[in-house]
């Protein structure tokens, strides 16, 4: 690999074979922006530390200046695995170290920058491990304005700052959901628990479409509630944290157990020792006092009525049915 020769006290600067999406995209007013499809970048959030920052070598676009670990997408690479990949190439994040919360997209047509936002549950310390860095930091979320910005962070900050505010968690009355259509779940109820279970996985990995938790086209109560109404910005696409409540015999449902979701996609389950509504009512209080934006998914109108009580909102049997058809509908094409 020949080397260009950096600047005074500057990383050597790697010069070879690249992969074929490490290109420039020029618009017709001759702004460039790098990345033949498109480009992704991680920000990963620590609870304690803030959020993980790289200061861009000198010889980068816009060097000298504080953005994201990140870069160009590879053909057919998704924003998700493109962003973490970029950011264990030039950031060391160990596999497994964050667990994504939202993606944000930047669509100026002829390109798109996607950043991955990613809450960190295995803690770790950046390691600069490519030229492309002067140093890497986590950094207080109160304190990020005060670093000389990428431009494009620095626009996007404002939104991404509101959005790391919430949290959004769904929680599933199984024996409603399930219910709700005559396909035979009375003579497997476990069965069909699992079934639900492999489907709130698919849909919950894929991501909630955007507008989907809140904005246009969602119920006006849902509305109500300012963080409800930032769940619905446009090009926002959520991984929320799904908890799936089953009870009576839909309880010896095999190939999911209970615990905390770390992984994109997981679908807690909560076996309920005796009535699923109150279990259900107990998972709607502990995530609402830990902060999180609440949606339960029931048909029931006395739970409906219990859990708004306590400031979550709901949605029907018949939404989230309709949510699962139209991703195995994507998928089938």
């Amino acid at each position: 690999m020949s080397i260009i020769p950096p600047a005074p006290g500057e990383p050597r600067r790697p010069q070879g074979p690249r992969n074929p999406g490490d290109a420039w995209v020029v618009a017709e007013t001759g702004e460039k922006y790098w990345g033949r499809f498109g480009a992704a970048g991680l920000l990963a959030v620590d609870p304690v530390r803030g959020v993980l920052l790289q200061h861009r070598v000198g010889w980068s676009h816009f060097g000298r200046t504080w953005g994201l670990p990140g870069g160009a997408l590879h053909e057919g690479e998704s924003a998700l695995v493109g962003a973490i990949r970029e950011a264990q190439e030039e950031a060391g994040v160990p596999d497994g170290a964050v667990r994504a919360r939202f993606t944000r997209v930047l669509d100026l047509k002829i390109w798109s920058y996607t950043t991955v936002v990613a809450d960190v549950v295995e803690p770790f310390e950046p390691v600069i491990s490519d030229p492309e860095s002067l140093a890497l930091e986590w950094v207080p979320v109160d304190a990020v304005d005060e670093r000389p910005l990428h431009p494009g962070f620095a626009d996007a900050w404002p939104a991404l700052r509101a959005l790391l505010a919430v949290r959004p968690s769904i929680v599933v009355d199984a024996a409603n959901v399930i219910g709700s259509v005559p396909d035979g779940w009375w003579r497997d109820r476990a069965g069909a628990a699992e079934r639900l279970h492999e489907r709130l996985t698919a849909w919950a990995v894929a991501g909630v479409e955007p507008g989907v938790l809140g904005g246009a086209g969602v119920p006006e109560a849902l509305g109500e509630s300012e963080k409800f109404g930032v769940l619905g910005e446009p090009g926002v696409r959520w991984y929320p944290d799904v908890t799936m409540v089953v009870e009576g015999v839909a309880r010896k449902m095999s190939g999911a157990g209970a615990g905390v979701a770390l992984e994109a996609g997981d679908v807690v389950v909560v076996r309920a020792d005796g009535h699923g509504d109150d279990a259900i009512v107990g998972e709607a209080r502990r995530l609402g006092a830990a902060g999180r934006e609440v949606i339960v998914v029931t048909s029931d109108r006395e739970l409906r009525t219990r859990v708004e009580a306590l400031g979550a909102r709901t949605q029907s049997a018949g939404w989230m049915r309709d949510q699962l058809d139209a991703r195995s509908a994507r998928r089938g094409r």
